[in-house]
């Protein structure tokens, strides 16, 4: 019964993040259509990360802590005192963000050298102007995050799923009309738009679960006290992992005009399943397991991580071997148009290449963190994310000569994978029975067969309809669409033939959501 609640509300999810990672490829789209990868959009992308690396510090952090908080007093029917936490918590979070705010806007060109020392005068330049009006960004997309955190702490899921939709819609728009008017400028005030109404279209659900907006915050309230406890090894945490993107770009700088641009893009299309299924289930799964922890249920945690972990492994090892073989025709078909040429095409390429090899690792650390959360150890994760730091940038000085931006991505993929098996290593101090080495052998075996027998299959028919299909849009689309669909099928038929138990559990879910849309049409057909 719990994994049939936990997978409706994956799929609600699931269906609103795929509207939302739509619209975040049509962003991508609409900016390489305007911009390519050039000058101007490297100079955004850098503008675009500071503002984006404190909100995720901050922001982030409180979102995540929020949930496991707002739960343990809710189980207790202190069900008031969870809101008055979440009033203070929201109250504090605008203060704080203000005035980082402020002051990243005045420190502008300090924070642009910093951030891409290898940049030339026109570059830097550039940066700072967009860097000055993106930083009001900060404010809205935390308030918009921990809106989400407090919905999803109240098992509501749909609006703050559809909000990423909202922020994508307002990007998409400002892309071709502002930055059609104002170049990359109006690109940078559409952004800060689209995070507003993100923030916006969450406040009547707010307010009809029981969120009151009132001033003033109470620093004594032990909850209060007990959130920003929990929030400060997060907060480290999250700006260790920000030192990912951090050393890609200030990296990426010394390197060929595009190259951030084109690590941008590749990673935008390597999160797409991460978005589109891993996040979905770990919002599903995280307020089951911060009950069940607070309950002292250790050994229903450890079988829904178990099967949640299996689940993941399950989806995103075929979608990075599918990315690898199909990598060219993808980038080409969603981007190679306007001022994104056939040079940004393969830059991007290479990049998704080597971002597909960690897909796996980067989905999986989603949900591991989330189990350490739910028992609210926030410290170990931080400990481990400093080693893995360490690991990126030693790769990364050592792959990027030979590589260049490629190199970059593979050192971000290898550290994803080394922070998993520390991940898990750790964890299982907490779940003991979580690492069955014979167990996820046998599983695993059976995914990376299915896997391979998939991209054989996916390769062969590739080559098959490149040469079948009209030149174009359309075939391409044919080409990759027709691909796919093989992929897909070979994979699902050889994981049942190797019985892997997750592909059950998935066909039934989705069986479950069109016997409910069937359902729907009846009714309303009568």
């Amino acid at each position: 019964m719990a994994w049939r609640l936990f997978f409706q509300a994956t799929l609600l999810i699931a269906v609103l993040n795929l509207l939302s990672r739509v619209l975040g490829l049509g962003r991508e789209i609409a900016i390489a259509h305007q911009f390519g990868a050039t000058l101007a959009t490297d100079a955004y992308l850098v503008a675009l990360t500071i503002p984006s690396l404190l909100f995720m510090v901050f922001a982030q952090a409180l979102a995540t802590v929020v949930v496991p908080v707002f739960t343990e007093y809710k189980t207790r029917g202190e069900t008031r005192e969870a809101w008055q936490i979440s009033l203070n918590v929201a109250n504090l979070l605008v203060v704080v963000l203000a005035a980082v705010a402020a002051l990243g806007i005045l420190a502008a060109p300090v924070l642009v050298r910093l951030m891409a020392p290898g940049f030339e005068p026109a570059a830097t330049e550039l940066a700072v102007d967009l860097t000055r009006i993106l930083f009001p960004l900060l404010v809205f997309s935390g308030l918009a995050t921990l809106f989400s955190g407090f919905l999803n702490a109240n098992n509501i899921f749909g609006i703050p799923a559809f909000s990423g939709a909202v922020n994508n819609l307002v990007i998409i728009v400002g892309a071709l009309t502002l930055g059609s008017l104002y170049g990359i400028h109006g690109l940078a005030y559409g952004t800060v738009l689209g995070m507003v109404a993100a923030g916006l279209v969450q406040v009547p659900s707010l307010y009809r679960a029981g969120f009151r907006f009132r001033p003033g915050f109470d620093w004594r309230h032990p909850g209060v006290r007990k959130v920003f406890n929990l929030m400060l090894p997060i907060t480290v945490g999250i700006a260790i992992s920000q030192l990912y993107v951090l050393i890609d770009r200030v990296l990426a700088s010394f390197l060929a005009e595009g190259s951030i641009a084109a690590l941008n893009f590749g990673n935008r299309l390597i999160q797409l399943p991460i978005g589109l299924f891993v996040l979905a289930l770990s919002t599903a799964v995280f307020p089951t397991l911060t009950t069940w922890a607070a309950e002292g249920k250790r050994s229903e945690v450890l079988e829904t991580l178990a099967r949640a972990l299996r689940i993941v492994v399950l989806t995103t090892v075929p979608a990075g071997v599918g990315l690898i073989v199909l990598r060219q025709p993808v980038v080409q078909l969603l981007f190679e148009r306007g001022a994104f040429d056939e040079r940004a095409t393969a830059m991007t390429a290479v990049a998704l290449l080597f971002y597909s090899v960690g897909l796996v690792g980067l989905a999986a650390n989603i949900l591991l963190t989330r189990g350490f959360y739910a028992f609210q150890d926030t410290r170990t994760p931080v400990k481990l994310l400093a080693v893995n730091v360490t690991v990126n940038l030693v790769l990364s000085l050592a792959l990027m000569g030979p590589l260049q931006h490629g190199g970059l991505a593979l050192a971000s993929s290898l550290a994803a994978l080394v922070n998993t098996v520390l991940l898990v290593r750790y964890l299982e101090r907490l779940l003991p029975g979580l690492w069955q080495p014979a167990a996820w052998l046998r599983f695993g075996g059976g995914v990376l067969v299915a896997s391979g027998l998939m991209a054989l299959a996916v390769h062969t028919a590739d080559t098959a309809l490149a040469g079948l299909v009209p030149p174009g849009s359309a075939g391409l689309a044919l080409r990759v669409t027709g691909a796919v669909t093989v992929g897909v099928t070979v994979y699902t038929v050889s994981a049942l033939l190797l019985r892997l138990e997750e592909i059950g559990i998935l066909l039934r879910a989705f069986g479950w959501l069109g016997g409910q849309l069937l359902n729907n049409i009846t009714r309303h057909g009568r």
